[in-house]
Formats: structure tokens, sequence, C-alpha cells
């Protein structure tokens, strides 16, 4: 997929994803879950692996973001229910949900549509997945410019560290949307929130099942617009309501022929 790109943000840093070592021999689909991101779109698809399909699982855009995807050569998913774990499950359930169960290649990713991380560096990710090294893969996120990370989202982010920590035992410093795993290990993790404790339940069930969860370091840049989820002290605090109430879940067996019963 190849497209041309705005002059945010400076792709120079970045290696181009068509030319990464491997990058031609490794598959996925990327889900971006998206709500008014028109500025961001053509330097997010822009970076996609050539050969790769973007989702871009339309949150209720009112600036034209769905046509923007779809001529640009995106796949294109409608969901209305606002959450992010209802966009990224619309493709298996809200917008990630949504674009999970669009999804068909064996691995599936995931990561937001707003110019702050670079879909291309997923590549590494996947390769990671797909020769078994790991079963789930994290980006943590490192700001490269002042603002990039607010300190109310960033003290969040710590905070839940710590409690993912206590509950499952993962020594994790991060909980960013940039990721990486097989969809049908996805789909056996039996994933309910659809708002924004989506990406924590995932990691919560993923523990619980025995996954093997890796991070790797990712650049961090300043988002094109404001957060819909942590762009304020508001949406931080309901956003940390929603995981905590996915750290108080109860341990959750995963359905049969998942990833659990792969390592018995």
């Amino acid at each position: 997929m190849t497209h041309s790109s705005p002059d945010f943000p400076d792709s120079s840093e970045f290696p181009d994803p068509t030319d990464v070592p491997g990058s031609r021999d490794v598959r996925a689909d990327i889900v971006l879950p998206c709500l008014d991101e028109a500025a961001a779109l053509p330097w997010v698809l822009a970076r996609v692996p050539a050969g790769w399909r973007a989702i871009v699982v339309d949150n209720g855009s009112t600036d034209g973001s769905a046509d923007l995807a779809r001529s640009l050569g995106a796949t294109v998913v409608h969901e209305p229910r606002r959450g992010f774990g209802a966009a990224c499950h619309a493709g298996p359930t809200a917008a990630c949900h949504a674009g999970l169960t669009a999804a068909d290649a064996d691995v599936v990713c995931f990561c937001d549509c707003d110019a702050s991380l670079d879909p291309g560096l997923l590549v590494d990710f996947v390769r990671d997945v797909a020769a078994g090294r790991a079963d789930l893969v994290l980006g943590r996120r490192r700001p490269r410019a002042r603002g990039a990370w607010p300190a109310h989202a960033r003290a969040g982010n710590l905070a839940l560290a710590r409690m993912l920590r206590r509950r499952t035992g993962l020594r994790l410093r991060d909980l960013g949307p940039l990721r990486a795993a097989r969809r049908e290990d996805l789909l056996s993790l039996g994933l309910t929130d659809r708002r924004s404790g989506y990406p924590l339940q995932m990691v919560v069930r993923a523990a619980d099942a025995g996954w093997r969860v890796e991070e790797r370091d990712v650049p961090y840049l300043p988002r094109a617009g404001r957060s819909k989820v942590t762009g304020t002290w508001r949406g931080t605090w309901h956003a940390v309501r929603d995981m905590r109430a996915v750290l108080a879940e109860p341990r959750v067996t995963p359905a049969p022929g998942g990833r659990e019963d792969a390592q018995r």
C-alpha cells in the first residue's frame, strides 16, 4: 500500500516499511480504530507495510475519515458504538473488536490512527509472533517530543501497569495500543469490554491463559488533534475506571483450542 504522506510526522527517522529486512515475508491485517482522523490518515496508511491489509474501523467520524480511508486503499468497517473496544472488535465486536472480526489474516495488529505511532514498526512484532517467540507483542511508548504523552495520561498508565503486575505478575511498563497476536488466539480470549478497558482486558486474559507477552520500545509522537480518551483529566479518569473494573474481574478460563490448550 503506497500513499503520499503529509508533512507530519517526519518519516525520515523511521525505516521504510517496504525496506525492512523480511517485511515482504510476513503478512498481517492491521486494525485502525478511527474517530475523526482525516488529518492523520494519509500518513498512517502510507506507513502500512506492503502486502498488509489496513482495516480502518470508523467509530462515527464526521470529518470524512471513512471515505478518505477507502480512497487510500483501506478496508473500512463501520462501528457506530463509541469506544476503543467496540472499534477493535468490530471486525470480532465494538471499534477494535469490530476490526478483529473483520480480519482474516493469521496475525492481527492494532494501532492508533492518529499518527502518534508508526504502523511500519509492527513488522518485527509480527515476525516474533509468526516465529513462535511470543504470543502477544506490545509496544512500549517512548516519547520523542514534548507533549507527546501528557503527564496525566502517563501517570494513569503507570498506575495501571502496577495494578496489572499485582493482578497477573506481568512486569510490563506500558499498556499501549500498538500490538500483535494471532487472530484465533485473540478470539479464544472471549474479550467482552467494548470501552477503554479493551486493551487491558486483552493483556489480563492473555496472562491468565499463560501467553508469552513481550514488549518492544517504540517512538511515541505528538498525535494529530486531541485524544478522545486521555486528552483530558476527565477522559483519563473514565479510562482508568474502565480498566480498574477489568482488573477486578475473576480469572476467565479461555475457550478450548486457544493458546493455553496448544501449550499443554
